[in-house]
């Protein structure tokens, strides 16, 4: 299974994850906020992860690692 790690401190809530992820899995967290104020990004069902990597790969800041 598939593993995504996101940096969650340094994630500006941008939401181009979101719209990259061919699963639609990724959303911007309704209840949590970085320091900076931002909704960071979350997976919602890491099961149907496929790692293709489109999130990691979309992510202006690099936020985002994907474990095979």
């Amino acid at each position: 299974m598939a593993k995504v790690i996101i940096n969650e401190e340094l994630c500006k809530g941008c939401g181009l994850c979101v719209r990259a992820c061919p699963k639609k899995i990724m959303e911007l967290s309704k209840t949590k906020l970085n320091s900076k104020g931002y909704h960071p990004a979350e997976v919602t069902d890491m099961s149907k992860c496929i790692a293709c990597a489109s999130c990691a790969r979309t992510c202006p800041d690099s936020v985002i690692e994907i474990y095979k």
